[in-house]
């Protein structure tokens, strides 16, 4: 089947997905902050200093969102174009919850910037092209790339080949997430990803600039293809921030991984989840990942490192489903009793 097709079958399902309220678990959890439909600056082409804070778009088009470009006067146009909206936030009663970005579905590739800083992408773009325009767009927003008091830019880079293109469909805007787990340090967003796997890439002083970025959480299918069966490694590095350094029986919480896993702390092995069944008879996708961080290798009061490789048999695959991140055992619990 043909790329266009493919994108025609899929519109007309997200269309009849809206209105069955596929997106309605995520709107129960989450409350809108700030409504992002609206005019948005708009320009075709391609150049990353758009995404700077502090470039002047007064000459670009106005473009609405969500809406295809071929809706909005750029007919038949494909390749790149960049969106630029800005927006305030007021933190002062939200500064402890999880705050997202929902761009809804985009067509094909995105890359998401907040004041300049890259909080999101979805996609390869060229010339190792592959489209993403079934992947719902949902970025977690680092609260240290927030501009607390005054204005926040927001710089969507896009890139389309055949048929409707840019940020389609959608309730875009920004969102907080509803009870977050207790004293909980987050780690969805942006982790360093690398096809195969190594030894020698757990060590902690390991060099991985060169690696890709990936969002987690999400498929490996929203990056690019890859063989049916593959291995794959994460990497992050994190500091606790001073309300857990000296907090004890501190657990990292990977939500679901397809299909198998081994997660080590500062190149030491601290847990991995296997049921050894083969393809279609394995649950350990189901499973949610939630290992302890082991006192011997923990650095409370500088840098860690968590690498986590995966194994793929097929199919789906990755770090695909939240919650990500670091907190109590007690905590853990009490969020999952409330989801």
């Amino acid at each position: 089947m043909s790329i266009s097709v493919m994108k025609t079958v899929q519109h007309i399902l997200l269309f009849y997905m809206l209105v069955l309220g596929f997106e309605a678990q995520a709107q129960r959890e989450h409350d809108r902050l700030i409504d992002l439909r609206g005019y948005w600056k708009f320009n075709i082409g391609d150049n990353l200093e758009w995404a700077d804070p502090h470039f002047n778009d007064e000459r670009w088009d106005d473009i609405f969102v969500p809406s295809a470009w071929e809706n909005e006067g750029f007919h038949g146009y494909d390749g790149y174009a960049w969106y630029r909206v800005g927006f305030g936030l007021d933190l002062s009663e939200n500064r402890a919850n999880e705050l997202y970005l929902d761009l809804g579905y985009i067509d094909d590739v995105d890359e998401v910037y907040v004041n300049g800083k890259l909080i999101g992408l979805t996609g390869t773009f060229p010339p190792r092209f592959y489209t993403a325009y079934n992947s719902r767009r949902f970025y977690y927003i680092p609260n240290d790339v927030l501009n607390l008091n005054g204005i926040n830019t927001l710089a969507v880079r896009v890139y389309d080949t055949v048929l409707d293109g840019g940020i389609l469909s959608g309730r875009v805007g920004i969102y907080s997430k509803r009870d977050p787990a207790g004293n909980s340090m987050i780690l969805a967003g942006l982790w360093k990803f690398r096809i195969d796997r190594d030894r020698d890439w757990t060590d902690p002083d390991y060099d991985d600039t060169d690696w890709e970025d990936v969002i987690v959480p999400g498929f490996w299918r929203g990056m690019k293809k890859f063989r049916m069966r593959d291995f794959a490694t994460y990497r992050k590095t994190f500091r606790l921030p001073s309300y857990l350094q000296d907090v004890e029986d501190l657990v990292i919480v990977l939500g679901k991984i397809d299909d198998f896993d081994k997660v080590y702390l500062n190149g030491h092995l601290i847990g991995f989840t296997n049921d050894g069944r083969p393809f279609g008879a394995s649950n350990s996708y189901t499973a949610t990942r939630v290992y302890g961080l082991d006192e011997k290798y923990l650095n409370r009061y500088g840098d860690n490192v968590i690498t986590v490789e995966v194994e793929d048999m097929g199919g789906d695959a990755g770090i695909y489903e939240g919650p990500i991140g670091i907190s109590t055992m007690d905590d853990f619990r009490e969020f999952i009793r409330k989801r």
